[in-house]
C-alpha cells in the first residue's frame, strides 16, 4: 500500500545549487532569480490576521474562579468559514473507498496501477492510477473488489454495500516536538544521533536517523452514525442515524460522529490532495491543514471583540426582536425555539466580524490541544499550544481534548467565547464536529 508523506518545510529543506561566481559583483545580494510568490486564498476559508487576545474566565464562569487571565499573541492563519459538512467529509470517505478499490483492482487489472515512470524505470511500490475509471456495475470489477463489500452472510436484505469497517486511511507525519529536543539533536562529533524517541505504543526507540522522527497511523474514516441513538436514552432517533450522513438533504449540515483522530486524519488528507495537485503543476506546496489550537479558536471566535461574552458581541442570546443568535438548547429544552431541533445547515445564522459562521452553537468543535484545567498558567504566550498524542495505555485523563463553541444540545453557557470543556479523543458524539485551519505565510496579513 502506498504511503504518503507530507514533508514539513521546517525539517526537510531543498537546496538549489547555482553558479554564484558572477552574482552581485562580489557583493552580498542573496540568492537571485527565486521568483515572486503570493499565497493564494484557500477556498472556503477566511484569513484571521495576527493579533493578541486576553483569555481567561469571565464574570459568569464560576468553574474557573481563581484562574488568572493572560494575554496571548497569535500568528495569522486561515480558518474554514463554516464547520466541515457531511458532503465535504464524504469526499474524504469516497477517496479512501476509491483508493482501496483501485488497489484491489490493480491485482487483476494492471491499468489501475502505475508501474513505470515516464522514462520507463520501474516504480516500486506501484502508484495508483487515478485516471482509470471504475465501473462499479461491471461483474468482473465487482468480483475483484469483493473484499471491499460487506460479507454475504452479514448483508441486510441481501444488499451489496461497501463495508465501512474496511475504510482505513494510512498517513505519516513528522513529530517536530521530539525532533526539537536538545537531547535528540544530531551529534556532529560522532556523526550520529544519541537520543531516543517514543513511538505511538509508548516504547522507547534509539534514533537511527532522521526517519526516526516520522510516525504513521491508521484510522478508520467512516463516521459513527449510531451516535444519534447512543447519545440519547429512550429516544427515537433512528431516522437521524440512518439518514444524517448520506441523505442529500443533510449535505450542508455539519458532520458529527467524528473522533479527534479522524478529524486529524481528515486534515492530513486535505493537505495531501492539495500538495499532490500543486506538485503536478510544479508549484510550491503550502502549509498543512490542521485543527486549530484552543487559543486560535477563541481568538477567531471573538472576531476582534476582545471583551465580548459571545461571538456576536453582546451579553444576550437574542436580538432586539427576540430572535436567537445561534442554534443551542434554549428555554429549558425547547430545541425548536431557535429554528432547529438538532443540527442545522452551516451558516444558518450571521457570521461574526471575521466572517466565521457557527462559532457558537450548532456543533461543538474539536481543537488540537489536550485539556488541562491549569493550562492557561503554563502556556507560552506566543502561539500557545498544548498537544499530546495519548498512548494506548495512558489513563483517560490524558486522552482529554479541548472542545469549544457549544452545540445544539447545550445551554447558553457553553456558547460563551471563554467557555471550555473537553471530550475524550477516541469518543464520538452527535454534537461534536470540527473545522480546519492553515497557518499563513509572510507579513501580508
Amino acid at each position: 500500500m502506498k504511503k504518503y508523506l507530507l514533508i514539513g518545510l521546517a525539517l526537510i529543506s531543498a537546496f538549489v545549487f547555482t553558479d554564484c561566481s558572477n552574482s552581485g559583483n562580489g557583493e552580498l545580494v542573496g540568492v537571485q532569480n527565486r521568483g515572486r510568490w503570493t499565497e493564494p486564498s484557500p477556498y472556503g476559508m477566511v484569513n484571521i490576521r495576527r493579533g493578541s487576545v486576553n483569555i481567561g474566565p469571565n464574570d459568569e464562569d464560576p468553574a474557573m474562579l481563581g484562574t488568572p487571565s493572560r494575554t496571548f499573541s497569535v500568528d495569522a492563519f486561515w480558518m474554514d468559514d463554516t464547520e466541515i459538512t457531511n458532503n465535504e467529509y464524504r469526499q474524504f470517505v469516497n477517496w479512501t473507498r476509491d483508493r482501496i478499490a483501485r488497489e484491489l483492482l490493480g491485482e487483476q487489472f494492471p491499468e489501475f496501477l502505475i508501474t513505470e515512470d515516464r522514462d520507463g524505470n520501474p516504480i516500486d511500490p506501484p502508484l495508483i492510477n487515478w485516471d482509470e475509471r471504475i465501473q462499479w456495475d461491471d461483474p468482473e470489477y465487482l468480483m475483484a473488489m469483493e473484499d471491499l463489500f460487506i460479507p454475504e452472510n452479514e448483508r441486510f436484505f441481501n444488499k451489496r454495500e461497501i463495508d465501512s469497517r474496511k475504510l482505513f486511511y494510512d498517513y505519516w507525519w513528522i513529530d517536530y516536538q521530539q525532533a526539537a529536543r536538545r537531547s535528540n539533536s544530531y551529534n556532529f562529533e560522532n556523526q550520529q544521533y544519541d537520543g531516543s524517541v517514543k513511538d505511538l505504543n509508548g516504547e522507547t526507540q534509539q534514533i537511527q536517523n532522521r526517519s526516526s522522527f516520522i510516525f504513521n497511523d491508521r484510522v478508520n474514516v467512516y463516521p459513527d452514525t449510531l451516535v444519534w441513538i447512543r447519545d440519547f436514552t429512550y429516544s427515537y432517533n433512528e431516522p437521524w442515524a440512518t439518514r444524517y450522513f448520506w441523505h442529500p438533504g443533510f449535505d450542508e449540515y455539519p458532520v458529527v460522529g467524528i473522533t479527534w483522530k479522524q478529524a486529524k486524519a481528515f486534515c492530513n488528507w486535505r493537505t495531501k490532495i492539495q500538495t499532490d495537485y500543486l506538485e503536478e503543476r510544479g508549484e510550491p506546496s503550502l502549509m498543512e491543514y490542521r485543527l486549530p489550537t484552543e487559543v486560535e479558536w477563541e481568538y477567531a471566535a471573538r472576531g476582534g471583540r476582545l471583551l465580548s461574552m459571545y461571538p456576536w458581541g453582546n451579553y444576550y442570546t437574542r436580538d432586539d426582536e427576540g430572535v436567537f443568535y445561534a442554534n443551542f438548547k434554549p428555554l429549558r429544552g425547547n430545541y425548536v425555539e431557535d429554528g432547529g431541533i438538532a443540527t442545522m445547515k452551516v451558516g444558518s445564522y450571521s457570521a461574526n466580524d471575521f466572517g466565521l459562521y457557527d462559532m457558537a452553537g450548532n456543533v461543538a468543535e474539536w481543537t488540537n490541544d489536550a485539556y488541562d484545567e491549569s493550562g492557561y498558567v503554563y502556556y507560552n504566550d506566543l502561539n500557545p499550544s498544548f498537544e499530546y498524542n495519548a498512548l494506548p495505555d495512558d489513563p483517560p485523563v490524558m486522552k482529554r481534548k479541548v472542545i469549544r463553541g457549544g452545540s445544539w444540545k447545550d445551554i447558553g453557557y457553553y456558547l460563551e467565547t471563554s467557555a471550555r470543556t473537553f471530550e475524550y479523543q477516541d469518543t464520538t458524539k452527535s454534537y461534536i464536529g470540527f473545522r480546519c485551519v492553515r497557518s499563513s505565510f509572510g507579513d501580508e496579513f
